[in-house]
């Protein structure tokens, strides 16, 4: 029975494949518009090919060294040998489902536009689906990548004889002789969890990357254009705007799909691996414990898929009616997981404690996504206020825009520590550590079950900007941009509404990853164990051996590895606030939240320079420019913002995968779980005032332009701008980049845990 029900994955994740291409075939079946609307496409879909084309022969140098760096490790008995393909496979999904999801959006914003030169229907229609391509090809490729090396790895590699004789190649041992069947699935997920870090290190270099020329790109088309020109936004002179709509599909679609992808495959493998690890869990309920996690992302793409056709929009919707169109589709998909979970749990395939853990989950996700759409929705007071301030200058625009991003950060605090003691709760932790901890896990992969549909109303987003942009150009009547205007301001709080949602359940999957962690700690500990001449391993007070009990002085006491819980290392290591170790991690944590978005801001202010000047130059130099009668050197800006990004995104990207790597080393195992702790806690305050703030000043610059406060070109026109424009890097680089951050300090902990165990100095 459980054989046969896990097939349910690998065909759920088919079927999302199969979807996002009929979604695909459909966009491409549009109309492409005039031949001026065909042109402007083009020009964007070649920058950004260009751009992607130039940052994966980057990524693929740094994959490169990484796998020989993973590959010596394994070679000296210190890292899993399966690690370095995994941590390839991660990173080669996460990139492709960027890819995929950005070719579609520089096919479909030309689509879009024509469609809704027809009706805001059909615009809507046309956008929705364009971006569901990115999320059900981020969940297709995240839980096919799960089912195969669980496939594989239970089926070829873990056999029976494998298990009993153990299984060499080259010299490095894949399968230890001896293996229980508990282990062998304590292994199996551990090995799995490792292609999270690929995907988390190329997620972050596709963030951090893409923001980067996307708000340079947009900085220099803002400031120079419609503040000091006074043209329109998307306005055909401007040299710029072709790079900002290069830039929305590079860093809103190819970042934002690589980002969704390793936070939707981190929660299902974090989870599993603290199915396997659950004490006195054996045989098929250990199966199960393992299963589940992927067993309800898979009903949840069907559900996504559903969802999707479920929305539908009137000619004549405001913009509220539109968001209603929207949550009826992700609101329908996640009040139908509800039901899964029930069933699920009424034929033992979880409890109904793990239920109550993955219902705290969905409802967390909601209330911080429907709080991000309170502060950033112009309808609302929070963005409005912003607007009023406009009229005093941009001065008050930007401090009462950080006083609203500051203000939002507590709903999303409460409802994640409500959410994370409920689901611990629910599932029994005030009873059961472990299924208390595995409830947590449970609780993220129920926030993003239905991710297909939460993701494809963020690509959403840059799809109706660009559409936008390419009705500007193309000079289409009014009404069309008036429509797609309608559309990009949904688009934004959607966005902003999926970030709050992204954030959310990197908190929650940060913190199953620390507890999966500390089984990899137990797996390393283990295995020195087994070659140490004393039969071993003495931390702290704490004697833990494999087989022969240890003779134990006074204050000392000797435990099992393989029956230690996570209470046993925690004391045997001192993981507590009165050890300075920990504290130091947890300082570091912090600084290392603040530390990378001031490095990203200030790459994004760095190259936003250098297209200053050059938008300047045109104007200045290129005759007949301001008059329409000169073609603006798109190219050029293009060409900036490409090596700008270039050239600014490694050291914070880096800087990510070092940091776990020398606190290790260091500290050891008490500083890295200081060091997650404050990186969690920080990171996740932080990237919500970020992501909050930037989505309301942006939305109230669009409140201004609707008409309010004297409208565009207006001098409180001219404030929101410059608000917006702070904001840019706020909400579309440093602040989505921050949940990578979480999570990639986290798996590249995991991954490296062997490492800390045997060398660190202080731990």
């Amino acid at each position: 029975m459980i054989s046969s029900i896990f097939w349910i994955v690998p065909i759920s994740a088919l079927c999302a494949l199969l979807f996002a291409w009929i979604f695909y075939r459909s966009m491409k079946a549009q109309e492409e518009g005039t031949d001026r609307m065909k042109e402007i496409a083009a020009y964007v879909r070649e920058g950004a090919m260009a751009y992607l084309k130039r940052q994966y022969s980057v990524v693929i140098k740094v994959f490169g060294i990484l796998v020989v760096l993973l590959a010596i490790l394994a070679y000296f008995g210190i890292q899993n040998p399966f690690v370095p393909v995994a941590f390839l496979t991660g990173g080669f999904f996460s990139g492709l489902c960027g890819y995929l999801g950005m070719k579609t959006a520089t096919f479909a914003s030309n689509r879009t536009a024509w469609a809704a030169s027809k009706s805001l229907n059909k615009g809507l229609q046309v956008a929705l689906r364009s971006g569901a391509v990115m999320g059900l090809v981020v969940v297709g490729f995240g839980l096919l990548d799960i089912a195969l090396w669980f496939l594989i790895l239970n089926g070829w590699v873990f056999t029976p004889e494998h298990m009993k004789n153990g299984m060499d190649f080259l010299g490095l041992t894949f399968v230890h002789a001896g293996t229980t069947d508990h282990e062998k699935l304590i292994e199996i997920t551990a090995v799995m969890l490792t292609f999270g870090m690929g995907a988390s290190t190329q997620a972050l270099f596709a963030r951090v990357g893409g923001g980067i020329f996307t708000k340079a790109a947009d900085v220099g088309a803002d400031l120079v254009g419609k503040v000091e020109a006074g043209i329109p936004e998307d306005d055909p002179r401007n040299p710029a705007t072709i790079a900002d709509n290069v830039g929305d599909n590079v860093g809103d679609v190819a970042g934002m799909g690589a980002d969704l992808y390793e936070s939707y495959a981190g929660s299902i493998l974090s989870t599993a691996a603290l199915g396997a690890a659950l004490p006195a869990v054996t045989g098929d309920l250990q199966l199960k414990a393992v299963i589940a996690p992927m067993l309800v992302s898979a009903i949840g793409i069907l559900l996504s898929i559903a969802g999707v056709y479920l929305v539908r929009t009137k000619e004549s919707a405001t913009p509220k009616a539109l968001l209603r169109a929207l949550l009826l589709g992700t609101g329908g998909s996640s009040a139908l997981i509800l039901v899964v979970l029930a069933v699920l749990a009424a034929l033992d395939w979880i409890t109904w404690g793990v239920f109550g853990a993955a219902v705290s989950g969905l409802v967390a996700g909601v209330i911080i996504g429907q709080a991000t759409e309170y502060f950033t929705s112009d309808g609302n007071k929070p963005t409005q206020g912003i607007a009023k301030q406009a009229q005093q200058g941009p001065a008050t625009v930007i401090i009462e825009g950080m006083a609203v991003g500051m203000f939002s950060t507590w709903i999303p605090v409460v409802t994640i520590v409500l959410g994370i003691i409920a689901a611990y709760g629910f599932a029994g932790g005030f009873h059961n550590f472990a299924m208390g901890v595995y409830g947590i896990g449970f609780a993220a992969v129920g926030m993003l079950s239905t991710l297909g549909i939460t993701l494809a109303t963020d690509a959403f987003g840059p799809i109706a900007d660009n559409a936008g942009g390419n009705a500007e150009m193309s000079e289409l009547p009014k009404e069309v941009r008036e429509r797609t205007d309608a559309l990009d301001g949904l688009g934004n709080t959607t966005a902003a509404t999926g970030k709050g949602f992204a954030i959310g359940s990197a908190a929650l999957t940060a913190l199953a990853l620390m507890a999966a962690y500390m089984e990899e700690v137990r797996l390393w500990l283990g295995r020195l164990i087994d070659k140490s001449p004393e039969g071993f391993k003495q931390i702290g007070d704490t004697l833990f051996y494999n087989s022969s009990v240890p003779a134990v002085a006074d204050g000392q006491n000797a435990v099992n590895i393989t029956s230690a819980t996570i209470r046993d290392f925690t004391a045997a290591y001192d993981i507590t606030l009165f050890n300075p170790i920990l504290l130091g991690g947890v300082f570091i944590g912090a600084m290392m939240a603040f530390l990378f978005s001031a490095m990203s801001m200030k790459a994004v202010g760095r190259a936003a320079g250098k297209m200053v000047e050059e938008v300047r130059r045109q104007f200045r130099e290129i005759p007949g420019i301001m008059e329409g009668k000169a073609k603006p050197e798109y190219a050029k800006c293009v060409a900036i913002s490409t090596a700008g990004a270039q050239s600014e995104m490694l050291v914070p990207s880096l800087m990510a995968i070092a940091v776990p790597l020398l606190v290790g080393i260091i500290f050891g195992v008490p500083g890295v779980i200081g060091l997650l702790a404050g990186g969690m806690t920080a990171g996740f305050v932080l990237a919500s005032m970020l992501n909050n703030a930037g989505g309301a000043w942006d939305n109230a610059k669009k409140y201004i332009e609707r008409g309010n406060y004297g409208g565009k070109k207006s001098e409180p026109h001219k404030a929101s701008v410059v608000g917006d424009t702070v904001g840019d890097p706020f909400k579309d680089t440093s602040g989505p980049a921050l949940n990578i951050l979480i999570k990639l300090m986290s798996m590249v902990s995991v991954v490296l845990a062997g490492l800390t165990v045997a060398f660190s100095i202080f731990g």
